[in-house]
């Protein structure tokens, strides 16, 4: 491996670090390593355990990962998955179709996979855009604010409340928002407590 001369002073010298003589101090280079990395036109100090500097590829899929639409769709299909299972199981343990002389109707088995597909496709519907809207909200209001705390779930939860009590009224809005909020702010605090 041939060491390279150190690069030159102003006046036209040689610049040494440990040595006057600039064989020597190439060696002493040599042998205790460079203290700087470079990369990317930045300088890293070298540390007690290995550098990891990320490629290009790993940044960009970094940022598509952390960005509001990868979370809004991530939190829509988990949303959908988990509304389905509620669905199903709801639909499982609900009791048989009752006639309107109250008498007990004896269902087919094509009429309870019915009621059970739409009952667990309406509870996915509403999980999957219970999520999408929440986690959208709380990704804008994450980068807006510029902070990552528990107040950010709270604002989140109170818009999210409000827009699916609006369909109800006003003074629904208010309730859904109040309650959506102080629950996301009581999850924030179990979450980040542990």
């Amino acid at each position: 491996m041939a060491l390279l001369p150190p690069p030159p002073n102003e006046d036209g010298k040689t610049k040494t670090k440990f040595f006057e003589d600039p064989e020597l101090d190439g060696i002493a280079k040599y042998f205790i390593g460079n203290l700087f990395r470079y990369r990317e036109n930045i300088i890293i100090p070298r540390g007690n355990g290995p550098v990891q500097i990320k490629t290009k590829e790993e940044k960009m899929i970094e940022g598509a990962m952390e960005s509001c639409t990868f979370k809004s769709l991530t939190a829509c299909v988990m949303g959908y998955g988990l509304g389905a299972a509620i669905g199903l199981f709801t639909s499982s343990v609900s009791p048989n179709m009752a006639n309107p002389m109250g008498n007990e109707k004896q269902q087919t088995a094509r009429e309870v996979f019915r009621e059970m597909r739409s009952t667990t496709h309406s509870y996915a519907k509403n999980f999957a855009l219970i999520g999408c809207v929440f986690s959208a909200v709380e990704c804008i209001v994450e980068s807006q604010r510029g902070v990552s705390d528990w107040r950010n779930g709270t604002y989140s939860g109170a818009v999210t409340g409000g827009l699916i009590g609006l369909r109800a009224g006003v003074k629904a809005a208010i309730a859904g928002a109040l309650g959506f909020a102080a629950f996301s702010t009581v999850i924030d605090y179990y979450m980040h407590s542990r």
